[in-house]
């Protein structure tokens, strides 16, 4: 059986937190609690102070993953008894996110958990790492490796999810364009397919996939051509959480506000306000804050030999929720209430 954390009432962290939170300084480099890891690549070593060593390693340097990092500081918090170093890949590779794993591992942390670049290529390299540490991951899966869990969405029906606000917004169909950092990871691609599955029957075609290697300036690049080389584009669906930003930009550049409908992933600031001002339809959000805590919570007792929290799936799964004009207040307002504890 699927664990599934249900929550109607918990989410990651309000948006408008997550402005504050860079506007004050943060940026998206990898981060502990309590200490900064250069956004090269590299990690630095987080000084334990006779507490369990454990990591945290995301897949890009997209600023979603500042509000699942807060999620790993309150369950080290929580805790007392954990060190959590949190590191995003600065170029988002494959390359150097191995390079990061490697690393943490020689600097002696006791689990990490990971949101795999490349799952198909790397399923060796994770499961290296698995013989020597406990090892999950969040986010994106790598099912087929020796991964302990993935703690994270369910990604294809996350993407049916998306289709339903695609097909309500075209109702009466139309060309569409998804946008995505890489295809070959596994949550671009589930959620792909779950796009693709929920459009079958309707007159709404998907006539690409465009990627662009995690580097933001090509994401809104694509968006932008896209534009230019389709011009009756009815849809742009961002699958990854800065393509949406991406694609807002580009389409208010274009002065096709209300003419392209734009569906998102995640909770991004722009995103966001591309909701309020009618541009975006809306955004699939996930539970970042959850993933970031729950995988802490989880790595903790694996370090200590405890299994008992894995399922007998392999799988804990966080729900999403489709957000637009008519819920956002109610969303937002939520979030605030989750990260002030009230």
């Amino acid at each position: 059986m699927i664990s599934s954390l249900m929550t109607t009432r918990r989410a990651s962290v309000l948006a408008g937190l997550l402005a504050c939170t860079l506007a004050a300084g943060c940026t998206p480099k990898g981060e502990t609690n309590g200490q900064t890891t250069p956004g090269t690549g590299g990690t630095t070593n987080a000084n334990s102070g006779g507490k369990t060593m454990l990591a945290f390693v995301t897949n890009n340097p997209s600023d979603y993953w500042t509000i699942c990092r807060k999620g790993t500081e309150a369950a080290a918090k929580e805790l007392g008894n954990v060190d959590v170093t949190f590191t995003m890949p600065a170029d988002g590779t494959a390359a150097t996110q191995k390079g990061d794993v490697d690393d943490l591992i020689s600097k002696g942390v006791k689990g990490i958990a990971i949101s795999p670049v490349d799952p198909e290529n790397m399923t060796p390299d994770l499961n290296k790492w698995a013989s020597q540490i406990p090892v999950i991951t969040s986010d994106s899966d790598a099912a087929k490796s020796t991964r302990l869990c993935y703690i994270g969405t369910d990604n294809h029906a996350a993407g049916v999810m998306a289709g339903g606000l695609i097909k309500s917004a075209l109702p009466a169909g139309g060309k569409i364009m998804l946008f995505v950092g890489k295809k070959d990871a596994q949550n671009a691609h589930d959620r792909e397919m779950g796009i693709r599955d929920a459009l079958k029957g309707t007159k709404i075609t998907v006539v690409d996939v465009r990627t662009d290697d995690a580097d933001h300036a090509r994401a809104k690049q694509n968006a932008s051509d896209a534009l230019t080389s389709t011009p009756d584009l009815a849809g742009m669906v961002g699958l990854w959480s800065y393509n949406g930003p991406a694609i807002y930009s580009a389409v208010k550049d274009a002065g096709k506000q209300g003419k392209v409908k734009i569906i998102a992933f995640d909770q991004e600031l722009d995103t966001m306000n591309g909701i309020k001002d009618g541009t975006i339809t809306g955004t699939i959000v996930q539970q970042p804050y959850l993933f970031g805590k729950e995988s802490v919570k989880m790595l903790a007792k694996l370090a200590s030999g405890d299994k008992s929290t894995i399922p007998a799936s392999k799988l804990v799964i966080v729900p999403t929720q489709a957000i637009t004009k008519d819920t956002i207040a109610a969303y937002e307002a939520d979030q605030a209430k989750l990260l002030g504890g009230k």
